[in-house]
């Protein structure tokens, strides 16, 4: 079995599925926010 050191997994793939998951939980906070402000406004 190979040894392995500390710190020398590359974990760039990791990174990005982590930051488009950041990405589209965010986008999709703020579009259930503003799809709620619009019901409060136009009383639905």
């Amino acid at each position: 079995m190979a040894e392995h050191e500390m710190g020398t997994m590359d974990t760039s793939a990791q990174e990005k599925a982590f930051d488009g998951f950041i990405k589209v939980s965010v986008r999709s906070a703020i579009a259930i926010i503003l799809v709620l402000v619009f019901m409060a406004l136009v009383n639905a």
